[in-house]
C-alpha cells in the first residue's frame, strides 16, 4: 500500500480584526507593513507613524465594522475555502490546510509553527490574491521569509492564478447568478440584463508601485478581459479601483468616479464585480455594496447589484485545488501548465 503525499497548503491572507477592540491594532499592523507604505527614514518613523494613522482611522473602520456586525467575516470564510481545499485534494494526498494571516491572528507568525508540528513532505505557498503585487503576495511571501527557517522540505511556491481558467469560470458564475437581479418578471423597474453596466471593482495601489514594476494593473485588466470573453455578455463594462489610502496618487478612476460618471451618462442599472477579492469583507460589503450602494441610489442608479465573491464555490475550491497540485508537479509541470492557463481564451 503507498503511502499518500503529505502536504501543507499555506492559505495567505489579509487578515481582519476580529472584535471591535482589535479595529486600530489591525490598522497598526497594516500601515507598520514596509511593502504597504514607503517612509522617508524608514524603521525609525515607521512605528510612530504607524500608531498614528491608525488612531486616527480607527474610529471611521469600527464604525464599519460595527455595521458588519463588530468584525470581519474574513477568516470564517477562508476557514471554509481551507476546508473545502483539503476535502478537494484528499483523492490525490494527505493534504492540510494551514491558514496564515498577514495582519491579523491567525499570523503567518503562528502558522509556521503549525506547519512544522505536521512534518509535511512537501508545502505549497498558496496567496488568496488572484493578482500578483508587491503589496499583498509580495508582502506575504516577504513575512513568511522572516518568519520560516528552510530546512530539507521542499517549498512550491504559487505568486499568481488572475487568468486560470476555474478563477475566471467562477467570476462568469458569480456574474451570470447575479444577473438573476434584473430580471424584469422580478423587478418590474428593470431594463433586464442587457440593459445593465458592468463595474469590475479591484482593490486600489498607489501609481508608484507600477512604475516600480508591480504587475497587479495588467493583471487585473487581464482578468476583466478574460471574465468578459468567457462569459460572452454584450453589456458595457469598465474597470475602477476602490480602496485609497493617503494622499498619494493612486490607480484610477476611482470607483466613486466611475459611479458619477455613469450616472452623468444614463446609466440606470449597475452590476458592480469584485474582481481582485476572492472572500468578501469590509471592502465588499460595506465600502461596495453599502457606501457605493448608497452613492450610485442617490445619483439616480435605479437598480444596483454586487456580484459575492467566489468564496468557497466547488469552481473555485477545483482552481485552488488545480494549482496546487500542479505546483506539486515540480518547475517543469509548472512551466506548462502556465502556458496552458496562459493560452486559454
Amino acid at each position: 500500500m503507498t503511502t499518500r503525499k503529505k502536504i501543507a497548503a499555506v492559505l495567505f491572507q489579509l487578515g481582519g480584526p476580529d472584535s471591535m477592540e482589535s479595529v486600530e491594532p489591525f490598522l497598526y499592523n497594516l500601515f507598520c507593513d514596509p511593502d504597504i507604505i514607503e517612509i522617508p527614514g524608514g524603521s525609525l518613523l515607521r512605528k510612530p507613524l504607524a500608531w498614528w494613522i491608525a488612531r486616527r482611522r480607527a474610529p471611521k473602520a469600527a464604525h464599519h465594522y460595527a455595521e458588519l456586525g463588530g468584525s470581519s467575516p474574513l477568516l470564517q470564510l477562508t476557514e471554509r475555502q481551507a476546508r473545502a481545499l483539503e476535502a478537494s485534494l484528499r483523492p490525490q494526498v494527505d493534504a492540510h490546510a494551514v491558514i496564515a494571516m498577514r495582519y491579523w491572528s491567525p499570523f503567518i507568525a503562528e502558522a509556521v509553527p503549525q506547519i512544522e508540528a505536521l512534518k509535511p513532505d512537501e508545502i505549497v505557498l498558496l496567496p488568496l490574491y488572484p493578482q500578483y503585487s508587491f503589496a499583498t503576495t509580495g508582502s506575504s511571501f516577504n513575512e513568511w521569509r522572516r518568519c520560516y527557517r528552510p530546512n530539507s522540505t521542499p517549498v512550491r511556491v504559487i505568486e499568481r492564478f488572475f487568468d486560470h481558467p476555474g478563477y475566471i469560470d467562477a467570476l462568469v458564475e458569480k456574474i451570470n447568478l447575479s444577473f438573476d437581479h434584473f430580471d424584469p418578471a422580478r423587478f418590474p423597474e428593470s431594463q433586464g440584463r442587457d440593459g445593465t453596466h458592468i463595474l469590475f471593482s479591484a482593490h486600489g495601489l498607489p501609481e508608484s508601485f507600477v512604475k516600480r514594476g508591480d504587475p497587479y494593473q495588467r493583471e487585473v485588466e487581464a482578468t476583466v478581459r478574460l471574465a468578459m470573453q468567457r462569459g460572452g455578455w454584450p453589456n458595457p463594462h469598465s474597470l475602477c479601483y476602490q480602496s485609497k489610502v493617503g494622499s498619494q496618487k493612486w490607480l484610477e478612476p476611482s470607483i466613486h468616479d466611475e459611479v458619477h460618471r455613469l450616472a452623468g451618462a444614463g446609466v440606470k442599472q449597475l452590476l458592480v464585480v469584485p474582481v481582485s477579492f476572492v472572500s468578501e469583507h469590509v471592502e465588499t460589503l460595506h465600502e461596495i455594496n453599502m457606501e457605493t450602494r448608497e452613492e450610485a441610489q442617490a445619483l439616480g442608479i435605479r437598480l444596483f447589484r454586487m456580484a459575492p465573491a467566489v468564496g468557497d464555490s466547488p469552481l473555485f475550491i477545483s482552481c485552488l485545488a488545480d494549482l496546487v497540485l500542479r505546483a506539486l508537479g515540480g518547475a517543469e509541470a509548472q512551466e506548462r501548465a502556465q502556458k496552458k492557463v496562459t493560452a486559454s481564451p
